[in-house]
C-alpha cells in the first residue's frame, strides 16, 4: 500500500515536522507528502474552494481518498486499522489522506472522498492533524501486524 498525505500548509522545520517524520519513518508503507499553499481568497468559502482545486490535483485517479474533517466519522483506532486492512486486501494500492487549511475542506475534496474521517468532535489545528494522522497510520500498521504498540481495550 502507498500512502499520500495531501495537505494545505507547510510544516517547515518545526517540532511538529520532527514528530511527523518519526512516525512516518516507522511505517512499512511508503508515504508521499504533497503540500499546497493556503489560499488568500476573500471569504472562507472562496479559500476552501481555491484550496480544494489545488488539493484535488494531487489525488491519483484510483486512490481511495480520505478527507479529514471535524464532521466526519469518528472511528476508533481499531476500526481505522480494519478499514485500512480491508483496502489492502481488496488491492486498493493507494490511499490519500487530505487535510484542509484553517477554513476546512472545499466541496470538491468532500465530493471525491471515499471516507470522511474526524479525530473527535473538537476542532484541531490543521498542522497538528498531520501529526495525529501519522500516529494513527503507525498505530493502524501496528494493529494489522500484531505489534504490541497498540494495547487496545
Amino acid at each position: 500500500m502507498r500512502v499520500a498525505v495531501v495537505a494545505v500548509g507547510k510544516l517547515k522545520r518545526s517540532p511538529l515536522q520532527a514528530v511527523f517524520d518519526d512516525y512516518v519513518t516507522r511505517l512499512n508503507w511508503p508515504v508521499q507528502v504533497h503540500e499546497v499553499g493556503a489560499s488568500q481568497g476573500a471569504s472562507p468559502v472562496a479559500r476552501r474552494d481555491q484550496e480544494a482545486t489545488k488539493l484535488v490535483r494531487h489525488l491519483a485517479g484510483q486512490s481511495v481518498v480520505v478527507a479529514l474533517d471535524k464532521d466526519g466519522r469518528d472511528l476508533t483506532s481499531e476500526a481505522l486499522a480494519a478499514q485500512i486492512g480491508d483496502w489492502q486486501v481488496s488491492s486498493q494500492a493507494d490511499v490519500a489522506f487530505v487535510i484542509g487549511g484553517p477554513d476546512g475542506l472545499g466541496a470538491a475534496v468532500k465530493a471525491r472522498a471515499n471516507l470522511t474521517l474526524a479525530f473527535g468532535r473538537a476542532t484541531w489545528p490543521h498542522l497538528l492533524v498531520r501529526v495525529m494522522l501519522a500516529e494513527q497510520l503507525y498505530r493502524a500498521a501496528s494493529v494489522l501486524s500484531g505489534h504490541p504498540y497498540h494495547r487496545g481495550d
